[in-house]
């Protein structure tokens, strides 16, 4: 069986959940506490060096990284799809996709709001947070305009959507940000909470979910 390293609240733990889920594939959930710092265990870097979540164990081959590990899938399990046989939507899933892991996830993650809190108070975290977040979200606002249908390439969930959901997800639930600027992705947001798939991936249903 498949093994996945993850954190109930990680974005890139989250969106490689969804991409399990979506492919209909049983795995173990292996906790790794951020907060603990267990992802700098001598065990954890052994599976991963650089000591990031997610990472995912498939018989003797191990894949870190969750672009990697979702074309992995994708490679191996190829049906349902994660990506549009149409090549300019297969670009726009791979430009959306970047957006949310190298324009906004980076800027808002645990180590660096962390680092800006400690530095310049809790007030200045948030503000720089939901900046970063609505800078992005404003970039895939105006993308998607042109490409969205039920969802976020068309009317079938793809590559796009899987990161979307749990930056939309962070966004809305734990950085508290105003999405009615943003009427497109707060309609996929709505239309990714009835998805089971999707809702089955949200970290407060995770083992490793803190009961309180």
């Amino acid at each position: 069986m498949l093994k996945l390293y993850s954190y109930w609240r990680s974005s890139c733990s989250h969106r490689v959940r969804i991409g399990l889920n979506f492919k209909g594939l049983e795995y173990e959930y292996k906790a790794v506490n951020l907060v603990k710092g267990e992802q700098f265990s001598p065990d954890f870097l052994k599976i991963n060096p650089i000591g990031y979540v997610p990472a995912l164990v498939d018989g003797d081959f191990v894949v870190s990284d969750s672009f990697a590990i979702l074309m992995y899938l994708e490679e191996k399990y190829p049906q349902p799809p994660l990506l549009p046989s149409d090549l300019k939507r297969k670009a726009i899933n791979y430009q959306a996709a970047n957006i949310v892991s190298s324009s906004i996830q980076p800027l808002q993650n645990l180590a660096v709001v962390k680092y800006i809190e400690e530095k310049a108070g809790a007030d200045e975290r948030d503000i720089w947070a939901k900046t970063h977040i609505g800078k992005g979200f404003a970039a895939l606002e105006q993308l998607l305009k042109g490409y969205a249908g039920k969802y976020a390439t068309g009317d079938e969930v793809f590559l796009a959507d899987l990161y979307l959901a749990p930056q939309l997800y962070a966004a809305v639930n734990r950085f508290n940000l105003d999405m009615t600027q943003f009427p497109l992705l707060l309609r996929l947001h709505e239309a990714y909470s009835k998805l089971p798939a999707f809702q089955n991936a949200v970290p407060e249903k995770q083992p490793d979910t803190p009961s309180s």
